[in-house]
């Protein structure tokens, strides 16, 4: 069984997990192949950018419960520690990809789901989506830097509502708290996300040298503005000179 399905076209590197069944929850083989699909992609330079979803209509529901019970019975065996310390690595791999990324959420982002969302660049939600922590309902402290992942896309008043006190929103909510750039009908939430990564799906070599100053400048923790100008210098210079003299034709409107 094939846990991760990876599809590349036109600059653009799909990625769906594939554990329909228990609405795309993640145990330690779907992490597994999750990182290779993140290895691929970046030693792809043809890949400018990549949409992360779920199949079936849902983005993920969380850990595994059947792994997660397993651990629970023998958290610090060196087995379990490894189990969990492989999840931990898919939430971090993605954060490190090299090509901006978009996370599709449909249907639900829930616990682990959240650190996964939240390791994408940029999300688009469905309205009707269900955006919760879920740990504290369960009687477990989150994991994967859950507290800090949601604080900083959502304010810390948002991530306590969440993260503290079991609280749940709608993907619309969700968006005026800062889960997400934007929410639309669910319907439309796959071909949104490719609709954003258009730009940088076109031209990846400036996407990776853009992701990576945006990385480096964002943190955390952010850098001082005067060393952010200094950062910037080296790739605009390369932009520049790839650019040329004569490729200054009037460029497309921007939209929304």
């Amino acid at each position: 069984m094939s846990w991760i399905d990876l599809d590349v076209a036109d600059g653009l590197a799909t990625i769906t997990l594939q554990n329909e069944r228990r609405r795309n929850a993640i145990n330690v083989h779907l992490a597994d192949e999750l990182v290779r699909a993140c290895a691929e992609v970046d030693s792809d330079r043809a890949i400018g950018a990549v949409v992360l979803r779920g199949a079936g209509g849902f983005f993920c529901s969380g850990g595994d419960r059947d792994e997660l019970a397993e651990i629970c019975g023998d958290p610090t065996s060196p087995e379990h520690i490894d189990m969990t310390s492989r999840i931990y690595a898919a939430f971090l791999r993605v954060g490190e990809l090299a090509p901006p990324t978009i996370a599709a959420v449909r249907g639900g982002a829930l616990g682990a789901g959240i650190n996964l969302a939240l390791a994408t660049d940029v999300r688009v939600v469905a309205r009707d989506a269900v955006v919760a922590s879920g740990f504290t309902r369960l009687g477990v402290h989150p994991g994967g830097g859950h507290y800090g992942l949601l604080s900083q896309a959502m304010g810390v008043e948002g991530a306590a509502a969440l993260g503290l006190l079991g609280h749940s929103v709608t993907g619309a909510r969700a968006v005026e708290l800062g889960f997400a750039l934007e929410a639309c009908a669910d319907a439309d939430v796959e071909g949104r996300a490719v609709e954003l990564a258009r730009y940088a799906a076109a031209d990846p070599d400036l996407a990776r040298a853009a992701k990576a100053s945006f990385v480096t400048e964002t943190g955390p923790p952010a850098l001082p503005w005067k060393a952010a100008v200094q950062v910037e210098r080296a790739p605009q210079m390369w932009s520049f000179a790839r650019k040329g003299k004569a490729g200054w034709e009037r460029p497309e409107a921007p939209t929304a």
